[in-house]
């Protein structure tokens, strides 16, 4: 079903087995089923941010709500519950894959004041102090750094990073940003960076000494993207 889209799939039973063939190529985005033998896919999930960006989505048969935020906590990128239609899968992978092109056409350094982005590093300093940002956060403050003074509703957040229907996972938003602006050391009643306008959404602060590359357009994924089941 999947190759009718482009898209290349490497499956694995169980976590380690996923692991050693992660080690032996770079899949483009690896989808965890949360209920696997031996260690489950939250662990696993940790397990790969220890060293690697890659987009993740997360499948589960439970629909806790706290299940769901917990794997997006972990940093994954999406959270699907099943059953779902093989359509909508793919829907959400091809997102999310057009979300990392855009990103990877973002090249070289963007610059905010004390703040400074490396988009092909994917990494952010803080007054020359690497900040330990998950990929979600990382995601996060490159989209709202992209267009200073640009306010985001949190659906437009949620659409742009996961490319799913606005829903309960509103919340999420907030608490990403909470925990972004903490490793921001950004004062939310005197913020340096990012501002909450109440009843609309969040916006980056221009006046920061911006500079860099904004994100490129609406790109379509390559063909024969790797994924890891």
């Amino acid at each position: 079903y999947f190759s009718r889209f482009d898209l290349e799939l490497e499956s694995a039973l169980e976590g380690d087995t996923g692991l050693r063939k992660m080690a032996s190529f770079e899949p483009d985005l690896v989808i965890l089923d949360v209920m696997l033998p031996g260690r489950d896919g939250f662990e696993l999930c940790r397990e790969i941010r220890k060293s690697s960006s890659v987009p993740i989505i997360m499948l589960t048969a439970r629909g806790d709500v706290t299940d769901r935020v917990v794997g997006l906590e972990v940093g994954a990128d999406d959270y699907v519950p099943k059953p779902f239609e093989p359509r909508e899968l793919v829907a959400r992978i091809q997102t999310i894959l057009r979300r990392v092109q855009r990103s990877s056409t973002t090249s070289g350094v963007a610059e905010h004041g004390p703040l400074r982005l490396d988009f092909d590093r994917r990494e952010a300093q803080l007054n020359g102090d690497l900040l330990d940002l998950t990929a979600m956060e990382f995601n996060l403050l490159q989209l709202l750094a992209g267009e200073p003074g640009r306010v985001y509703t949190r659906d437009e957040i949620l659409s742009e990073l996961r490319g799913i229907e606005p829903n309960f996972f509103s919340r999420s938003v907030d608490i990403n940003i909470s925990r972004l602006r903490q490793k921001l050391d950004d004062d939310p009643s005197n913020p340096r960076f990012i501002r909450t306008i109440r009843g609309a959404g969040y916006v980056f602060l221009k006046g920061q000494g911006e500079s860099g590359n904004d994100p490129g357009g609406d790109d379509v994924p390559p063909s024969n993207t790797t994924i890891v089941l």
